[in-house]
């Protein structure tokens, strides 16, 4: 480590932080631009998917990528992912300049296909983004570098749906007689950010140490994929498009079981897996990503239906739901940045998740007061709070795990952590939308007007159209009969939201009680003794 110049340091980490913020504001960017992509390149009942097809290869491809960095080498690994990142990027801009493409059909479909491309580099970026910095820095140097990786992922998640409507509403472009549309600059964004960060990792980043013995566990990967693949559809298609009872869910449900079985079996008899079972046995591994799944979980069920309440449950416009979730945002930064300083200095991390998870919980107790008539600035201190507290979580829990390893598992260590928490957040989005869709359908059968109309079943794909078509026709004349409905729906709607809080407040406490499990060890200094101490064990 003492090869690697101090500047050397500093570029690779902005670079990676770079590429680390593209990725995370890559899940939430299209939020805002999707109303329009719909519109010209149809498909309606795929609306959903451009964003599920990012998640869902990104997370699935990241313990693959933690394993092949180990490998192969942090630095090949990024270099890939960053090069799939920007060409799944690219082509999703360019989807449907070509009416219809053989295998990949229209432009609706072309889109999620690239989706799915851009989010198989997107997983590199994470996991290898992470575990780079874990390389480069000791655990105890390394607390104030991950305060500001927590920062840049929260500032991403929340600025993705405002960057995203911004460009859609006025980044259309007419150049050399070609119009481009301005949802398209959502996905070119990111060429002009990504290219710079990629010529710096390939001509500034050191290459860090292999482990030249390993071996790729193929069937391993296959079996994550074959685990995952049909659990995150089950769990996304499931009260949405299929009843939880369904044939196609609970067969979904019983292909991951087999496969999970089948992983644990291999696991144990190939000589290098993919996902050391072992690792399960380190009690800081096991309790660190159990509290990360549910404060993940938490966290995207909190923050992704906010704005959603803010729109149909108090009718405020779309850009100013989006200004009022800044003050979440701010209280990440300053949180995961203050915190990261004070861990530095301490050596110590338990206590700042403890007081993060209590604040957390506070934040999040405070917005069950919330109802139609709350004012944007009482929802946006209640915000504040709910940052603050979820500042520390978005950091510590890596920094944990990552201190009680030895230096040649970083790599699978940090994928792990960091695949736990993606799990988390599509379980929490799923599951959270569920608690409110069908606490929103208790509430409009016993207050809606008479009709069958009235008290019909009303799904997240019905608020985000409520939505929408406030957002295009703000000053549209509404008849009687369905500005009685409305009401009745803002109501429920105001209702529904703390319904679904009170349940986060329970995830939130299963997982601050596993967080009290975990043991509180000195951060290493130098990662030159870890490697001493492991040599030694190893002899």
């Amino acid at each position: 480590m003492s090869a690697i110049s101090n500047d050397d340091r500093r570029v690779t980490l902005i670079s990676v932080m770079v590429v680390f913020a593209l990725s995370a504001m890559s899940q939430t960017v299209v939020a805002t631009a999707m109303p329009r992509i719909v519109a010209e390149l149809s498909g309606l009942h795929l609306y959903a998917w451009a964003t599920t097809a990012y998640m869902l290869a990104s997370t699935v491809t990241v313990p693959i990528w933690g394993k092949l960095g180990d490998v192969l080498g942090r630095k090949t690994v990024l270099l890939t992912g960053v090069s799939i990142f920007l060409a799944g990027a690219w082509l999703a801009g360019l989807a449907g300049e070509a009416a219809h493409l053989p295998l990949l059909g229209g432009g609706m479909t072309q889109l999620i296909a690239f989706r799915a491309v851009q989010g198989i580099g997107g997983g590199a970026l994470f996991t290898t983004a992470l575990a780079i910095s874990a390389d480069l820095y000791p655990p105890r140097q390394r607390a104030k570098f991950s305060g500001l990786f927590g920062s840049v992922y929260g500032v991403a998640s929340v600025a993705g749906p405002m960057i995203g409507g911004f460009l859609t509403d006025h980044g259309t472009v007419h150049l050399f007689g070609q119009t481009i549309a301005g949802w398209r600059w959502v996905f070119y964004v990111n060429v002009p950010f990504a290219l710079p960060s990629l010529l710096l990792i390939l001509f500034k980043m050191p290459s860090l140490p292999v482990r030249r013995e390993a071996r790729i566990d193929y069937l391993g990967a296959t079996l994550i994929v074959a685990i995952f693949v049909p659990l995150l559809l089950a769990i996304t298609w499931g009260g949405r498009d299929h009843p939880w009872v369904s044939p196609l869910i609970i067969g979904l449900f019983l292909l991951t079981a087999a496969a999970l079985a089948a992983f644990i079996v291999v696991e144990r008899a190939v000589w290098d897996p993919i996902l050391p079972l072992e690792l399960f046995r380190i009690r800081t591994f096991t309790t660190a990503n159990g509290a990360s799944f549910f404060y993940g979980m938490a966290f995207m069920g909190v923050s992704s239906f906010l704005p959603l309440y803010m729109q149909v449950g108090q009718g405020v416009p779309a850009t100013r739901s989006g200004l009022t979730m800044l003050a979440l945002m701010g209280g990440m930064i300053i949180s995961s940045t203050v915190n990261g300083q004070f861990v530095t200095r301490t050596g110590r991390y338990k206590p700042f998740m403890i007081g993060g998870g209590a604040v957390f919980f506070l934040g999040v107790l405070l917005l069950t007061f919330i109802g139609p008539d709350t004012s944007t600035t009482d929802l946006a201190w209640r915000l504040l709070v709910v940052g603050v507290g979820l500042g520390p979580g978005q950091s510590l829990f890596s920094l944990a795990v990552q201190n009680a390893m030895p230096p040649h598992q970083l790599g699978v260590a940090t994928a792990s952590s960091q695949f736990v928490r993606q799990i988390g957040q599509t379980v929490g989005v799923a599951v959270f939308g569920a608690v409110l869709t069908t606490s929103l359908a208790g509430e409009m059968a016993r207050h809606a007007p008479s009709g069958a109309a009235a008290a019909r079943h009303v799904d997240l794909g019905d608020l985000q159209r409520m939505a929408l078509a406030r957002k295009a026709h703000p000053n549209a004349l509404i008849p009687p009969q369905e500005k009685a409905m409305e009401r009745v729906v803002r109501q429920g709607f105001s209702t529904a939201i703390v319904h679904c809080l009170y349940f986060g407040l329970g995830v939130l406490g299963l997982g601050f009680l596993i967080m009290l499990q975990i043991p509180e060890a000195p951060l290493v200094e130098d990662r030159a003794v870890e490697a001493a101490v492991e040599e030694d064990a190893a002899a």
